[in-house]
């Protein structure tokens, strides 16, 4: 068998050689342009696959960060809407104490009702509070309309009781903004757990200053009445809710009634027939305290009793008015703890973002100097092909021949 090497041949390899030396050239060109060794996928399936797949982590971490902007400034206005509202409960106070001294007369009176009205418009502003996006910070999920509406004189909650959470980490979801009902509307009266009033009916001057638990756990949510039945002498009697006297005792001015493991302190001379309710404390929205609160102002007392009545309304509104500042203190706690949980979030975000880009630069990056040093040399091999093709092109027989 003979092999006979042909000049077509010759010039075949020798162009295919080049061409193949020219693509070459070409792609590291690219390469050092893009400043990327994937070109296109061909050039590393594997790694180009696992970019792709790291590429879509980066975007959603991205997205993450935005969710968090997004909750962190509507979590900053509630804090600043409810450090108001908590300056108008505290000077909302001053005004019921300043009511409740000797000195203010009816017009003085008047004069802490119209500012109390203006305590509770500027309230129910801020209920309305919207976010930069222009929806309500307080309506939960309901958040396109304003959730609180006042008609009749009656402020209403328009909202649902939805809380949203927000995923601002892989894996990590913070709450957004509390509903307005559990600021704003749904508030337990007297102490949080027990609560007192004044029978509307006393004659005489017993104020009823405070009532709490006693510290066991004797009291069972039942209520209780204390009734007094010797005038001066401060005799009382203490029935349960089905009316039988379950303990008796004599009260002095300013001393504490334990009984039923509540303890209630009772300021003045409680007349003959007097009595002091006692119940398990119910839920009142923050403005229809206030609306309680300038309705006692606006009564016009003109008898000791009716005076006296006046300073237990007012007594029991404070007591009131202390427990919603209380409530939106503990709104702003939480909102608080989920603020720190945002910034824990975008620690963890910056972290793993960190990585991935640390990936991404392994299996993307060029390395210059490798591609450069490959570039030179394939530059060489091309001009060597290429004299080495012009040698060739050279050769004839007859010049041999001659």
């Amino acid at each position: 068998m003979n092999d006979r090497i042909s000049t077509g041949m010759m010039y075949s390899q020798s162009v295919s050689l080049m061409l193949s030396k020219q693509s070459r050239i070409n792609h590291l060109e690219q390469q050092i342009a893009t400043g990327s060794k994937i070109v296109s996928a061909k050039d590393d399936p594997v790694g180009a696959g696992t970019a792709v797949g790291l590429d879509r982590v980066a975007a959603g971490l991205e997205q993450l960060g935005k969710n968090a902007n997004n909750v962190q400034n509507r979590l900053g206005l509630q804090e600043n809407a409810l450090a108001q509202a908590n300056e108008l409960m505290t000077r909302a106070v001053e005004l019921s104490i300043q009511a409740n001294t000797p000195v203010p007369g009816e017009t003085d009176l008047k004069a802490i009702a119209s500012e109390l009205k203006s305590i509770q418009d500027s309230l129910l502003s801020l209920a309305n509070s919207k976010d930069g996006s222009g929806r309500y910070l307080f309506g939960g999920s309901s958040d396109a309309d304003a959730p609180f509406l006042k008609s009749g004189g009656t402020v209403a909650y328009g909202g649902d009781q939805t809380q949203r959470q927000v995923e601002v980490a892989p894996g990590q979801l913070v709450n957004d903004a509390l509903p307005g009902s559990e600021i704003f509307m749904r508030i337990r009266t007297g102490d949080g757990t027990v609560d007192g009033s004044a029978a509307a009916g006393n004659t005489g001057s017993g104020l009823l200053t405070s009532i709490s638990r006693d510290g066991s756990d004797a009291w069972e949510g039942g209520a209780l009445t204390i009734r007094f039945t010797e005038a001066g002498e401060g005799a009382y009697e203490v029935l349960d809710a089905t009316g039988a006297v379950v303990a008796n005792g004599t009260h002095a001015a300013g001393e504490d009634i334990v009984v039923g493991g509540i303890r209630l302190r009772i300021e003045g001379e409680p007349a003959a027939g007097d009595s002091f309710g006692v119940e398990a404390s119910s839920t009142r929205d923050i403005f229809g305290t206030l609306d309680k609160l300038v309705a006692a102002l606006e009564s016009d007392p003109q008898t000791a009793a009716e005076r006296t009545s006046m300073q237990n309304v007012l007594q029991s509104s404070m007591r009131d008015i202390t427990r919603a500042s209380e409530n939106m203190i503990d709104a702003r706690a939480k909102g608080g703890a989920q603020l720190a949980a945002i910034d824990d979030a975008a620690s963890a975000r910056e972290a793993t973002s960190v990585t991935i880009k640390s990936t991404l630069s392994t299996l993307r990056d060029l390395d210059y100097a490798d591609a450069i040093g490959q570039y030179k040399l394939e530059n060489a091999a091309l001009q060597a092909a290429q004299t080495i093709f012009s040698q060739m092109q050279a050769m004839s027989l007859f010049n041999t021949i001659r």
